[in-house]
């Protein structure tokens, strides 16, 4: 059983805001009611640039409710300058804290406000952008700046604090390989050698036995910056698609699996 604060609690049974804005001038989404909760935003901001009002429709728990609740009352009055700057810490923090897996309630609600700015300033996503968990439409970008920016290190961290992942799962193990190309790019930058230790370890485990079924091999020669050198032996040697190969298989897996900056060079 999660236990709230006293501030979540009053918030839930005294919801703040709860209704639409018929004349709204941003309005944000964010959650998917696919897989439990939604939130919709509607903002109000004057030609002075100051939130004159905010108003909340969510589907989902007590504490998407909550989040909801008192992040209007959070920006009510307050100039949009401002209002850009929070943050989902600071809805947290207004509530006096939430449960681990409760956290994306909070995260919800940033990203409503997201949305509902960038569609005032004109903005919207980039098509790029590439949505990893359809389930709570959580795209790649966000997830790379919420796994760096509040240091999540293992699948369950960013379960708890983001959701991805804890709809249908078949997002995991996408979010898994930006977790291990998170942890290579702060061991590249700091430590070489280890750097060169997982490129080597995932030599091993994924690309060598793959190889060696066709009579190949494969052997680590050096590692400059994210430039990784490699010796084909085998059958892989003297084939007129081992560019493919270094390519298309032996780079592609250590991106995934390493860095997504790592260049293959065959020596």
């Amino acid at each position: 059983m999660w236990e709230y604060t006293e501030i979540v609690k009053d918030h839930l049974k005294n919801p703040r805001n709860v209704g639409r804005i018929e004349d709204a001038n941003a309005i944000g989404e964010a959650g998917s009611l696919v897989c439990g909760d939604m939130l919709k935003l509607y903002l109000k901001i004057n030609d002075k640039g100051i939130v004159e009002d905010a108003k909340f429709q969510t589907f989902g728990c007590g504490s998407a409710i909550a989040s909801s609740s008192i992040l209007t009352e959070m920006i009510i009055g307050k100039p949009i300058e401002e209002v850009k700057k929070l943050t989902n810490q600071d809805i947290v923090d207004a509530l006096g804290g939430l449960p681990p897996a409760k956290i994306h309630c909070s995260v919800m609600g940033h990203e409503a406000l997201e949305d509902a700015l960038n569609k005032y300033y004109g903005k919207e996503t980039a098509a790029k952008d590439e949505i990893i968990c359809k389930c709570f439409n959580i795209t790649e970008s966000q997830l790379k700046k919420d796994i760096k920016e509040q240091n999540l290190k293992t699948l369950e961290d960013v379960m708890n604090y983001t959701k991805a992942g804890t709809g249908c799962g078949a997002c995991k193990r996408k979010i898994q390989a930006f977790l291990d190309n998170a942890v290579s790019e702060t061991i590249s930058s700091t430590n070489p050698i280890q750097f060169a230790l997982k490129i080597n370890a995932v030599i091993d485990k994924y690309i060598s036995n793959e190889l060696r079924k066709d009579g190949g091999d494969i052997e680590l020669v050096d590692v400059k910056g994210n430039t990784v050198y490699v010796k084909l032996s085998g059958s892989c040697q003297a084939c007129k698609n081992a560019q493919l190969t270094l390519k298309n298989f032996v780079e592609n897996t250590l991106r995934e699996h390493v860095n997504s900056d790592i260049i293959v060079e065959k020596v």
